[in-house]
């Protein structure tokens, strides 16, 4: 499925030609883009609602271009002009600080198997019904974290991220809460982020609930308003809950594939897969307790056995009918992760036609985008509007 412009694609390739001049412009900044070609298109008034639409959210930064869950990736996100960036995945320390780690598993994000002194931590552990080996951050007190540094998670997909690894240590939320406060000064303009709570059943279990730790770190920092500029998430639909009792922002339900359960559903014996949630009846539960959902992009546009783009379902507009925002994930450039129509030959490391495919997804008329690559996210925004 393609999307082609009016007047062919040469039209497209010369206003994609400008506008990456904007965005190699400045350090790398995006200038032009949120202007007039989407002043109208508005999610509405106030809060989140207030957000460029197509929102683009930097997943977990530029991690297309930098280590995830860095400074260094989140300050790129920001440099190529994402409107949110998802800073970060929490997880919790031994001594109960949060820090930003897709997993709590640190072997993949981080140089810990070259540290010595704790190659006995090494250890296998059950996580959300899945037998993990490596390194685990509730095993680690802040201190023992912080002498780690991060690398990159997919190097076989992109190796030019290597060239970072050993650059940044571990964030703390506490950290990415002044960051942000810091960046929105430097900036002149609000910064937003978009932390998910991960695997909170798992970490509930250990006495280290993180429901609670982030709604204390929201208030001691003033953002835990509907209007506060920090949008919650989670693929754990009881731990929205307990957040939409603890603070006023704005919450996301993730969905997985439609024939996964939740986690914490598995854990309390409740039989509903996400294929049940995305039906009006789930959405109208949903929407009792968040403001949105993030589903995974195949929940918009399946895909074909051989990895093509179908027909849209109708979830865009049975969410909109339940008055909830869809911020999809994840949009990425590398070959692997597009679908096969948009591909350019086989090599794993290369870009494919990530414009393209953005552009197919943003005419389904989802309200925002995952992406671990803004400046491909938002030329094909400013395309797609017409800007």
């Amino acid at each position: 499925m393609g999307v082609q412009e009016p007047n062919g694609q040469e039209r497209g390739t010369a206003r994609r030609t400008l506008l990456g001049a904007a965005v190699l412009g400045a350090g790398g900044a995006v200038l032009g883009l949120p202007g007039a070609a989407i002043a109208d298109e508005r999610h509405g008034s106030g809060g989140y609602r207030s957000l460029p639409k197509p929102t683009v959210i930097g997943h977990r930064g530029a991690s297309g271009y930098r280590p995830e869950h860095t400074f260094g990736s989140y300050q790129l996100a920001l440099d190529l002009g994402a409107d949110v960036v998802e800073a970060g995945d929490l997880v919790p320390t031994r001594d109960g600080h949060l820090v930003c780690r897709h997993e709590p598993e640190i072997g993949g994000t981080t140089d810990v198997g070259a540290h010595p002194e704790f190659a006995a931590r090494r250890t296998t552990k059950v996580l959300d019904g899945i037998p993990t080996t490596g390194w685990f951050t509730e095993d680690f007190t802040l201190a023992e974290l912080k002498t780690l540094r991060a690398v990159e998670r997919i190097p076989a997909n992109r190796p030019h991220n290597t060239l970072y690894n050993g650059r940044w240590e571990i964030p703390t939320f506490e950290e990415v809460l002044r960051w942000q406060d810091e960046q929105t000064r430097k900036r002149g303009k609000q910064v937003w982020i978009y932390p998910e709570t991960k695997h909170p059943t798992y970490f509930r279990a250990l006495g280290l609930g993180l429901e609670e730790r982030v709604a204390k770190l929201l208030r001691r920092y003033g953002k835990d308003k509907k209007d506060s500029p920090v949008i919650l998430q989670s693929f754990e639909p009881t731990s929205i809950e307990r957040l939409n009792k603890l603070v006023g922002n704005p919450l996301a339900v993730l969905l997985s594939g439609a024939d996964t359960r939740p986690w914490d559903f598995v854990a309390t014996g409740d039989p509903r897969t996400v294929a049940d949630l995305i039906t009006p009846k789930g959405l109208k539960w949903i929407a009792s307790f968040a403001q949105g959902i993030g589903p995974t992009l195949d929940l918009v546009i399946p895909k074909d056995a051989a990895g093509n783009l179908t027909t849209p379902t109708t979830l865009v507009a049975d969410a909109h009918h339940a008055g909830l925002i869809l911020h999809p994930y994840t949009m990425r450039n590398e070959n692997p992760f597009l679908p096969a129509n948009f591909r350019k030959g086989t090599d794993p490391t290369a870009y494919g036609d990530a414009f393209g495919a953005f552009k197919a997804y943003f005419e389904t008329g989802i309200d925002g985008v995952f992406s671990d690559n803004a400046d491909t996210a938002l030329l094909a925004r400013a395309d797609f509007l017409g800007g």
